[in-house]
């Protein structure tokens, strides 16, 4: 095996990765001086400033699955590209909040289209020993793009006077121009090209992946036998057949928001000034949220096609549970804010070695090939969506509700993952992509 090959592919496509991180956390230092600027009222500043780029994620994640599977995974992340340049220089340039909206909804566009495309093409370049750790790459690219922006963020503050948050938004045209000219020369996928009948093709980059012609061959065959020319086109994802591959990617994705993580990470700084830590040091800390974030999904890396996926499911939802409750009970009793922050970051690792590392992997593996990228679509739409719901009115409860009833509300869902993992999840390490299709399906037909 030509493990650069796939590996160089992966890194590329990864980045995709590092790119929806740095944009949808880099809002986060722009949020209170653009407030103060154009002085809109909570409403409007957490739909139109705060989550605007989140329903634009959702329009993406919804229909993201349409050019991924028609035009083939690399089009579209080459696409992907240009939306994140276009949102980068808009959204700095924007001389008023609905330009501003405008172009934070266009990046949001790329980032819901990423997590369809992206974690769909680096499963199906992957082999089933590696497919966890290189799916997985993006996921660490995301919080990689989290914690540069939070540093970006700390080191631009002040750095243009009243425009410093321009300089935070725009600093992202840098990593998008690199992505776009890089992804320019990464392969199409095979499995992609097999469902579109180029077999020569597909045999082609598999000898750049995998060397040996026997084992070429061999998967050649395997993938043919669980494909049909053209059915990427034709196959209706809402089939009974399917219905099992669905439930797992709505659980998985709605227990991930229901964690509060998209919450914690948007409203990191206001989350830690009302524990009591000033607005300079705030911003200071949450570079240590991203930092964390880095650091175990890191470790979350090393360990999905080790471990497992329900392993990394089970850690990740006892430190939930812990670190959720923990924050409730310091808000509860006005604890100290280091007391605060270090069960933020309890839950931050928590879910950086959980479900940060699990979720990507998992929906790309479930689906088979002729609804892969229908099911991606499916399954990250249900992530976004709520993700943009609890941004929306994130902003609200933070003025109206007591602050321990919100973190008590996540941990109590966070129970509830805990008994899925525990009672239904499926594992899927080390299984080619094949071979999980027809393990979901018989268990399907086992409970029906």
């Amino acid at each position: 095996m030509d493990k650069r090959f796939t590996l160089l592919a992966s890194l590329t496509v990864a980045l995709a990765g590092f790119l929806f991180g740095f944009d949808t956390v880099v809002i986060s230092g722009a949020n209170e001086p653009i407030k103060e600027i154009w002085q809109t009222s909570s409403w409007f500043h957490g739909f139109f400033i705060m989550s605007m780029a989140l329903w634009g994620t959702v329009i993406g994640a919804l229909f993201g699955g349409i050019p991924t599977d028609k035009w083939g995974r690399k089009k579209t992340l080459i696409w992907i590209g240009v939306l994140y340049l276009a949102s980068a220089l808009g959204s700095a340039l924007a001389p008023d909040a609905y330009t501003f909206s405008f172009f934070r909804f266009i990046g949001g566009l790329g980032v819901g289209a990423s997590s369809v495309a992206a974690p769909a093409y680096l499963s199906e370049i992957s082999s089933a020993k590696n497919r966890g750790k290189l799916v997985a790459l993006y996921q660490f690219n995301l919080v990689l793009g989290i914690l540069l922006a939070f540093i970006s963020n700390y080191y631009l503050q002040g750095f243009g006077g009243a425009n410093d948050w321009r300089y935070m938004l725009g600093v992202e045209a840098i990593p998008a121009l690199i992505y776009l000219l890089l992804v320019l020369g990464v392969p199409h996928s095979p499995r992609w090209l097999v469902m579109q009948g180029r077999i020569d093709e597909a045999r082609g980059i598999l000898k750049n992946m995998l060397g040996d012609g026997s084992i070429v061959d061999k998967t050649l065959s395997d993938i043919q036998s669980h494909s049909d020319k053209g059915s990427i086109a034709k196959e209706v994802l809402w089939q009974k057949k399917y219905y099992r591959p669905i439930m797992l990617a709505f659980f998985i994705a709605f227990f991930n928001q229901l964690s509060g993580i998209n919450f914690v990470l948007y409203y990191a700084p206001v989350i830690l000034e009302k524990s009591g830590f000033a607005s300079s040091d705030s911003l200071l800390s949450s570079v240590s949220i991203g930092a964390v974030n880095l650091i175990f999904t890191m470790i979350g890396l090393s360990l999905i096609d080790k471990a497992g996926r329900r392993t990394l499911m089970y850690i990740g939802s006892f430190a939930y549970i812990i670190g959720l409750g923990m924050i409730a009970y310091a808000f509860y009793t006005e604890a100290s804010p280091t007391f605060s922050l270090v069960f933020i970051l309890v839950f931050i690792a928590g879910h950086a070695i959980g479900q940060g590392a699990v979720i990507w992997v998992f929906i790309a593996e479930i689906f088979p090939n002729s609804v892969r990228g229908k099911g991606q679509s499916f399954g990250v739409s249900v992530h976004w969506v709520l993700a943009a719901l609890i941004t929306l009115v994130g902003e609200v409860l933070i003025e109206s509700i007591e602050a321990w009833l919100i973190f008590a509300f996540f941990a109590g869902f966070m129970v509830l993952q805990l008994l899925f993992t525990h009672f239904i999840m499926p594992e899927t390490k080390g299984k080619s992509l094949e071979s999980v299709k027809d393990e979901v399906a018989s268990s399907a037909e086992a409970l029906s």
